[in-house]
């Protein structure tokens, strides 16, 4: 392989996503380190777009609005980028990226570059009833047929990738989360914590106000604390409205703020625990940044990550999802619990994103090399 290796990620728009900001995060640091990185933009809407990092963005002119059918529309701009484009691999950011990468194959077989995806969401997915859940597990063997490697957030993925899509442990790799930048990291880590004494009942939660962090089960086990409780929800999305609705029906609308997508660290600064109250997650990034800033966690066990990521009980507490009762009792409960913030903030430090960049820089080069020399064996990929 000639020159820079040259890398195309689909990223949908600048609306809010976990996945969409790590993966332009990733990009950032690849591009800076002399890869030639391309981001396959299929609109460029969204809160993010004025922090987005400068990027070679290929960018189409909508026909027309594209939103309501964006995952069409990044196959086709996806397909045409890489039929005009040399390209060595395409690295699919997210769960929300497989049927894109799947298509890929499907349309251009021996041509197309080799797929890599980040999965970024439980697989299990017990939060589907048993005909659906049956129905995932036929699409992850689909994956399986079109999708060259897998990556994992967490080293308790490694299992699960294999059980859900039956692939062979050499096309399993395990990069930890690239959650945090070098300069958000220390930033979070600056943020000050009250040592001793008992912490107020000043809860946040962070994320896109949408069906799967199932706020409303956040909302309803709030309910059930004290009239001195406070909680922030930062995000925005779909469900805003609902969830305003939900709140006036509880009686809580003056308890809670809601405000939108908005730079989360003083908020982070002034709460006493972050609450997760998700469906299914992968290794969710609010976590992350909020054991770095020191707080401890209330959530629900959502993935097979939630609780190494916590140290077993060190840093918070587990509790089943959809259980609003016992929700409430974990957020109470985690304010009791002796945490160290010092070992907290210490044991998020493998999620940053320095050192994922070269790992998956690694991997990438090894699927590319594989694919120019398709008779020699590939080397075993990073772990």
């Amino acid at each position: 392989m000639n020159g820079p290796l040259r890398i195309a990620v689909p990223i949908h728009s600048f609306e809010p996503g976990g996945v969409e900001r790590v993966a332009l995060n990733l990009c950032a640091a690849w591009a800076a380190g002399g890869v030639a990185v391309t981001v396959v933009l299929g609109r460029e809407d969204g809160a993010m777009a004025a922090t987005a990092p400068k990027l070679d963005y290929a960018l189409e002119h909508e026909p027309v609005p594209t939103a309501r059918f964006e995952t069409l529309w990044m196959m086709w701009r996806l397909y045409r980028h890489l039929r005009h484009n040399p390209t060595d691999v395409v690295f699919a950011g997210g769960n929300t990226y497989a049927v894109v990468a799947v298509v890929m194959k499907m349309l251009l077989g021996r041509r197309c570059p080799p797929l890599a995806i980040k999965i970024s969401n439980d697989l299990y997915r017990m939060n589907l009833p048993a005909p659906a859940r049956w129905c995932y597990r036929r699409w992850l063997a689909v994956q399986r047929r079109f999708i060259d490697h897998f990556v994992g957030m967490a080293e308790p993925m490694r299992a699960e990738i294999a059980e859900c899509t039956g692939v062979a442990d050499d096309r399993i790799s395990i990069i930890e989360d690239p959650a945090l930048a070098e300069g958000q990291y220390q930033a979070l880590l600056a943020l000050p914590r009250p040592s001793g004494g008992p912490r107020a009942l000043q809860y946040l939660a962070i994320g896109r106000l949408s069906g799967q962090k199932n706020f409303a089960n956040l909302l309803s086990a709030f309910a059930l604390l004290p009239a001195d409780a406070r909680l922030t929800i930062v995000g925005e999305g779909p469900d805003r409205g609902k969830l305003e609705r939900l709140a006036n029906e509880l009686g809580i609308a003056g308890r809670l703020a809601m405000p939108g997508h908005t730079d989360p660290a003083p908020y982070l600064a002034a709460a006493s625990a972050l609450v997760l109250s998700s469906d299914y997650e992968g290794v969710p990034a609010v976590v992350i940044e909020a054991l770095a800033a020191g707080l401890p966690i209330a959530g629900t066990d959502c993935s097979v990550s939630m609780g190494s990521l916590l140290g077993y009980g060190q840093y918070g507490k587990l509790v089943p999802t959809r259980s609003p009762e016992r929700l409430a009792e974990a957020m109470e409960a985690v304010l009791a619990i002796p945490f160290d913030p010092a070992a907290a903030r210490a044991s998020v430090a493998k999620f940053r994103i320095a050192a994922a960049a070269t790992r998956y820089r690694a991997l990438f080069a090894a699927l590319a090399m594989a694919k120019v020399q398709p008779s020699s064996a590939p080397g075993r990929s990073p772990r």
